[in-house]
């Protein structure tokens, strides 16, 4: 399926790594302009070089996104090299472990900054080209939101506030035909969730407890599988769907645990 993309500029938050850096190559894949936006210019480069590499296109600037001067200026950057955006997808972020006992205010703020705040941040100032374009936004979401993980506050918040915002900016941009949907991540392999694994006395045995209740065929998630969901969205093979909080998770929130 041909979901015309060629040559559309879409801004991927954390696209350097992982689930970011997933969606950033399958957009590669299907012709369209990922630009890469993190905090790390090494890794940022790194991503760009490796999806050029067959003949594709894709871009970077780097900021850190806790910081609320620098979200605009990434969103200016973009603009100043391609003159439009065509599509936004809301993906950086941490499950940093700010709990309700570990934590404190400081900490939680500086999370939902981490997490939450430059959703907003981008949207807003992406918002003018993206009514041009009528793009669309993904943000990416995690099911801490609706299940709970234990010890981790500011990150089930901030996902909460990712699935709000995206219910909320669907109804606002419904005027300029802007679609706005989410997509809520369970166990998904990454660099992080790998390192995670490993802090465990028996990684192995973690990782076959966790995908042992993953209920379609018992394994993690990939990050292709992620990006594909997102590439979908963001094309108009979706053209009439907004709203919504589609989990990409192998049925993990939603079946049954006896499974």
């Amino acid at each position: 399926m041909d979901l015309q993309l060629k040559e559309k500029v879409i801004v991927v938050s954390g696209g350097a790594k992982g689930i970011g850096r997933g969606i950033a190559g399958v957009l590669v894949r299907e012709g369209a302009i990922p630009f890469i936006i993190g905090r790390n210019e090494k890794d940022n480069e790194q991503a760009v070089l490796e999806l050029s590499a067959g003949g594709g296109e894709a871009r970077q600037v780097v900021a850190e996104l806790s910081d609320p001067a620098q979200c605009e200026m990434a969103i200016r950057k973009v603009l100043d090299h391609c003159g439009r955006i065509d599509g936004l997808v809301n993906n950086a972020g941490v499950n940093d472990g700010v709990g309700l006992e570990s934590g404190n205010y400081t900490a939680f703020m500086a999370s939902l900054h981490k997490n939450l705040i430059h959703y907003y941040l981008l949207a807003q100032h992406a918002l003018p080209a993206l009514k041009r374009s009528k793009g669309p936004i993904i943000n990416i979401s995690s099911k801490t939101a609706e299940t709970g993980q234990g010890n981790t506050s500011a990150y089930a918040a901030s996902n909460g506030g990712r699935n709000a915002l995206t219910r909320e900016w669907a109804v606002e941009l419904l005027k300029y035909g802007i679609r706005v949907n989410a997509i809520i991540v369970a166990e998904c392999w990454t660099p992080l969730y790998e390192k995670w694994i490993g802090s465990h006395p028996d990684p192995e045995e973690k990782l076959r407890s966790i995908v042992s209740k993953i209920p379609l065929e018992n394994r993690m998630t990939t990050t292709e599988e992620i990006a594909n969901m997102t590439a979908f969205l963001l094309s108009e093979r979706s053209s009439h769907t907004t709203g919504q909080l589609i989990h990409v998770d192998g049925g993990y929130v939603h079946l049954d645990r006896a499974l």
